[in-house]
């Protein structure tokens, strides 16, 4: 439920960050409430390997992904001119998705005599190019069994619910996936088949497995989807010839084939905002998709029993669409590093010290934060943003679930 705004609270000068923890570990807590997570590009970020992160950000697959198709002779020449056409745009810091989205509105227009001064071979060649470096950029193993994915795998498997726990995430990788299957937490992601899956479309439109089954939903497609010859969708770790990638959907002008997917997943986010007494958690993300902005937006404005918690690693400057949403509806909450927007409210944090719940010190802290906050020191600052810190706030939660199950035995 979104906060109420009265008179007292507007003459607040700040927010109370502790407030905040109380209220998600009272939502994420057993009961009937609908519980769905958005996983964003910044999670992987929080599994180091030998003192580097697992996964990069879209700033470092962007980077690789240049240096891989400008190294080729075979794709230097349409990835030298997509970038200048990119940036001709004024993107001022082009993405590999921006690259993608452009490569794939000119092959969708293209004829035999090509379009814009490429060839459909070109295009294809940098589409498929592209897709391969992020697929061996991405095609990682979680290194341990203790990261914040298993976290919150044994959080989904130990919480009872009436309602199955939803998982919508814009990542390509398969990280989620192992951690469920690490755990032993049943799921089921839109395919039916173990060698090669197909989309079941009408699974995912009646939705009528037992609670227990976690949802995963891969919003921008995964490196294990694949477009057959047949324009078939299955999902399976081994390539076969002839077969496309099915990663970052452009979301402009594209075949049926390739659209269905990637909508069918995000139409889950609309039916999840339907329901009643529904939470979205995210984290990791930055609000920078406008097409998943938009059905957040639609859902929360539909459905006012239905709230967003937005949890972002930075300040709230680092993720300026999530603000300008919660400032226009009052059940998205965002809580950045330096402040939130609660109730369509933006305010720091105020400064109080409280240590009377160990779930307070994970959550909230008054130390600097060197590269991620400009908050002053005296200032408390908000450390949920950070996936490693939210999958410590789940493990306390279960450790304290375990506590009062002793008790009450």
């Amino acid at each position: 439920m979104a906060d109420v705004i009265d008179d007292a609270a507007l003459s607040l000068p700040s927010h109370d960050p502790y407030r905040r923890v109380t209220d998600i570990l009272q939502r994420l807590s057993p009961g009937r409430m609908r519980i769905a997570f958005l996983l964003g590009a910044g999670c992987p970020l929080s599994i180091r390997e030998n003192g580097a992160v697992l996964i990069p950000d879209i700033t470092g697959l962007t980077q690789l992904v240049k240096d891989s198709l400008l190294s080729d002779e075979k794709t230097k020449a349409v990835t030298t001119g997509l970038w200048e056409r990119v940036e001709g745009r004024e993107i001022q810091t082009p993405t590999i998705e921006d690259l993608l989205g452009h490569a794939r509105t000119l092959l969708s227009l293209c004829g035999k005599s090509g379009i814009d001064g490429f060839s459909k071979a070109q295009l294809k060649a940098f589409d498929d190019g592209a897709c391969a470096t992020i697929r061996t950029a991405v095609s990682k193993q979680l290194p341990t069994e203790s990261t914040p994915y298993h976290t919150l795998a044994s959080w989904i498997q130990s919480i009872y619910r009436e309602h199955p726990v939803e998982i919508f995430t814009t990542n390509y990788d398969e990280l989620m996936e192992q951690a469920l299957e690490n755990r032993g937490v049943p799921y089921f992601d839109g395919f039916v088949g173990a060698a090669s899956a197909f989309l079941d479309l009408d699974s995912m439109v009646e939705d009528d497995l037992p609670a227990r089954w976690a949802r995963l939903w891969k919003m921008h497609g995964s490196i294990n989807w694949w477009l057959t010859k047949t324009d078939q969708v299955r999902r399976s770790r081994d390539k076969i010839d002839g077969e496309q990638l099915l990663i970052y959907p452009s979301h402009l002008k594209y075949d049926q084939s390739r659209q269905m997917p990637y909508l069918a997943m995000l139409d889950r986010l609309r039916v999840f905002l339907r329901a009643n007494q529904s939470v979205v958690v995210t984290c990791g993300y930055s609000f920078v998709d406008e097409h998943i902005n938009a059905y957040l937006a639609q859902g929360l404005a539909g459905n006012p029993n239905a709230s967003c918690l937005a949890l972002i690693y930075g300040d709230l400057a680092s993720a300026p669409a999530a603000a300008e949403l919660a400032r226009r509806h009052a059940n998205l909450t965002v809580m950045a590093a330096d402040g939130g927007v609660i109730g369509t409210v933006e305010r720091a944090w105020c400064c109080d010290h409280k240590d009377n719940n160990p779930a307070y010190e994970i959550a909230v802290t008054r130390g600097a934060l060197p590269g991620r906050s400009a908050a002053p020191d005296e200032q408390c600052k908000w450390l949920l943003g950070d996936f490693a810190a939210f999958g410590a706030l789940l493990a306390s939660q279960l450790s304290n679930r375990e506590v009062e199950l002793g008790a009450a035995e």
